[in-house]
């Protein structure tokens, strides 16, 4: 049997089960008040444990193993949103609402029903999921074939040769579509290479066909059109001139070494011309570029996703080896009873 590591971007699985698990009268709800007094509705053990988010990632987990045949498997979480970017930027993450505690209590019950299954579970105060991630897929991607399964587009900078990420999307239509936009050019049968449900498998030339930048310049095009669901500001007003700009000179940084060796304004003038004709920019972003500099140089650096987390463990740690006598008793504790028959 061929080797294959999951790393599973564990907040992002179990935020979408936990809102597409919840009663409709809860999900519409605005009134903060009323919200808290639908949360009985929402579906819980014997001991009143909410377990909606948890029931449907343990589901999800089990159907990706029965499917996927992985070898190896990880589980990363953000522990908390005041992690170095808040430092660097206070805003960062700023536009987020709380966490509703039926939400918060399930975070610490997956992971430790997770560790007491023997999976590997990876969490830090200073970094976050995909930092973990990206550091432990950066550092065995090259010994075995890794797939990364997320919602979340930041991931889509460590897509490689030796690194595939499952990109998870709202609808299974969504992802059908771009299976079917693909699969041709690239050979697809999702028969013959069965892929999670909803998601639609990235690679390097397919980041560079549908989302018009490579893999290593998703920080680059974060960096001029900013991130609204991170609070990640880039640059006002220049969004639809990223993708070109960034075709024409690489990286943020190349941006600026253009427009730095103009010497004066008439220079300058001829650069926003050969944008408009040559790389198709109507209206100059080079005002913009020129005032918010700090910003696109300080959201570039927000979006990179580290690799230097220090974990201690080796590739065999990250084994898929579960204690099923556990896994048996957390089933029965938080009542799963649908899934023990699948374990």
């Amino acid at each position: 049997m061929s080797n294959k590591f999951i790393l599973i971007d564990g907040s992002s699985m179990l935020v979408t089960n936990y809102y597409g698990n919840l009663p409709k009268a809860l999900l519409f709800e605005k009134d903060p008040e009323k919200k808290e007094k639908l949360f009985s509705q929402i579906m819980h053990n014997d001991k009143g444990q909410y377990t909606n988010a948890m029931y449907g990632m343990m589901r999800t987990i089990l159907k990706i193993i029965a499917e996927q045949k992985p070898t190896h498997m990880m589980f990363a979480f953000d522990m908390t949103r005041d992690t170095f970017r808040r430092e660097k930027y206070p805003e960062y993450k700023a536009n987020r609402g709380d966490t509703p505690q039926p939400l918060k209590e399930q975070f610490e019950n997956m992971e430790n029903l997770l560790k007491d299954m023997g999976f590997q579970v990876l969490c830090d105060n200073n970094y976050e999921a995909d930092d973990l991630v990206g550091s432990v897929a950066s550092k065995f991607e090259k010994e075995i074939p890794s797939f990364i399964i997320t919602k979340d587009h930041d991931y889509l900078q460590l897509v490689s040769d030796y690194t595939r990420v499952w990109l998870i999307q709202t609808k299974q239509e969504t992802a059908d579509e771009l299976a079917g936009k693909y699969g041709a050019e690239f050979g697809w049968n999702s028969k013959l290479c069965p892929i999670p449900d909803k998601a639609f498998e990235v690679t390097p030339k397919l980041c560079l066909s549908e989302y018009g930048v490579k893999p290593l310049q998703i920080p680059d095009l974060k960096g001029i059109q900013g991130d609204t669901s991170d609070n990640i500001p880039g640059v006002k007003g220049v969004s639809s001139a990223a993708i070109p700009l960034l075709a024409e000179y690489g990286t943020v940084e190349g941006i600026y070494e253009a427009i730095d060796a103009c010497p004066d304004e008439k220079a300058q003038k001829e650069l926003a011309k050969y944008w408009k004709e040559s790389l198709g920019i109507s209206r100059s972003p080079l005002k913009a570029l020129i005032q918010y500099r700090d910003m696109a140089f300080l959201s570039k650096d927000l979006a990179q996703i580290r690799k230097d987390f220090g974990f201690t463990q080796s590739l065999d740690d990250f084994k898929i080896n579960i204690n099923r006598d556990k896994a048996l008793a957390e089933f029965e504790k938080y009542g799963f009873k649908s899934l023990i028959d699948k374990l």
